[in-house]
């Protein structure tokens, strides 16, 4: 007789149940508008700072508009993988622009940001070579390394002394690929680029980075991290989504003609995955065109960004090492981090909670992400509601 030993394992579950019974889960909550600094939730207006459209097209009408045209010309589906019939002359068109904006000779696009790192760090790294990992990389990262069958090795976070020890580590003649965020994604802080730079040409080591947060906000026009830096020959590959700024939805790895024609027949997150939908092809397009004319959306980011830090800090908030729009907020308690979620979102401010395994256990923290598109009045607001439920918590 079957005994649901598979279920009964599931059932044991119970972290999210115990939180609802708190009334602190503060998760799945449903939006009814578009992404935008002002959304609905149960009816009610409530100021967005949980979004990563760091420019603030996901509700553009022009990139509305593009992604309409593309579902009438090609329709919803391109119903297969890029590696069989899924590739529309806008991928490749599409990929022509991305190598353009980034610098590089080619690059291709998978469905999803998550299936890039999944696919490439996996492909790129066999027997014999090694990973060397910033201990705060993103989850997509870390699980491209566990199908890997290279060696991998975690650094501590952004400590170049702390990669150099794993570098000698590593036999001269092996492959040795550095993975790390250009800008990290809960902490909001940047890689140190230039001494990774010098100690990869040390240690004849390669170096991705993952720009999922820096495109649209790093660099001349939003070109990323590399650029920001005026290293981008010195970084052999470069991996973006367009989720955050591009108001989409899919990725791209970006390298030299010989890497991305060995990734377009060995990724298998790419080969066995069905291709991006027109909509989002043409949308990503539009979004770059966008920040490319518009480079007041940039500065009025970082305008708002930097004065907000410099509210937060003055508060006493604990800010961390956030230099760019991605501000954490450290709570250190992952039931007082629900708590002050929802107590914000009946304030009127959606915030989101950070906890382990994202972070460490002991830096829980709210991440507060801003937009092109918030005015200085909506962060003011933010502020003060922010700073009083705080308070409420005895964390202030």
């Amino acid at each position: 007789m079957k005994t649901n030993i598979l279920k009964n394992k599931c059932a044991q579950y119970r972290a999210p149940q115990i939180a609802k019974e708190k009334g602190i889960y503060p998760y799945y909550k449903a939006i009814e508008t578009e992404q935008s600094t002002v959304v609905k939730i149960k009816g009610k207006d409530v100021l967005m700072f949980g979004s990563n459209s760091y420019l603030g097209l996901s509700n553009d009408p022009r990139l509305k508009e593009a992604a309409k045209a593309a579902i009438d010309k090609y329709g919803t589906s391109c119903s297969g993988s890029r590696f069989l019939n899924g590739t529309l002359d806008i991928h490749v068109e599409l990929e022509e622009k991305l190598a353009r904006l980034v610098g590089k000779e080619e690059t291709v696009c998978f469905s999803t940001g998550f299936q890039v790192n999944l696919g490439v760090v996996s492909a790129l790294c066999g027997r014999n070579d090694y990973l060397l990992l910033d201990s705060l990389d993103h989850a997509s990262i870390i699980e491209g390394s566990r199908l890997s069958f290279g060696k991998v090795w975690k650094y501590n976070h952004n400590d170049m002394e702390s990669l150099e020890a794993k570098l000698k580590l590593c036999p001269p003649e092996s492959v040795k690929l550095i993975v790390a965020d250009g800008i990290f994604s809960m902490e909001g802080d940047i890689v140190p680029l230039p001494e990774m730079v010098a100690l990869a040409e040390k240690y004849d080591a390669d170096i991705m980075l993952d720009d999922a947060h820096a495109l649209g906000v790093l660099g001349h026009q939003g070109r990323g991290t590399a650029d920001h830096f005026g290293m981008t020959d010195k970084v052999d590959l470069i991996m973006g989504t367009f989720s955050k700024s591009f108001g989409s939805l899919g990725g791209f790895i970006a390298s030299d003609a010989d890497t991305i024609n060995f990734l377009k027949h060995n990724a298998r997150s790419l080969i066995f995955s069905a291709s991006m939908p027109p909509s989002n092809v043409a949308a990503v397009s539009k979004a770059i065109d966008i920040m490319l004319e518009e480079p007041e959306r940039i500065q009025h980011l970082w305008d708002l960004s930097n004065y907000a830090r410099r509210q937060f800090k003055d508060r006493g908030f604990n800010t961390g090492r956030s230099e760019t729009p991605i501000i954490p907020l450290f709570v250190r308690n992952s039931e007082k981090a629900f708590w002050l979620c929802n107590r914000l979102l009946e304030n009127g401010v959606f915030v989101t909670p950070v906890i382990a395994p994202a972070v460490p256990e002991n830096d829980v923290l709210i991440r507060f992400a801003l937009m092109a598109t918030h005015t200085f009045e909506q962060v003011d607001e933010a502020l003060d509601k922010i700073t009083k439920a705080f308070k409420e918590a005895e964390i202030l």
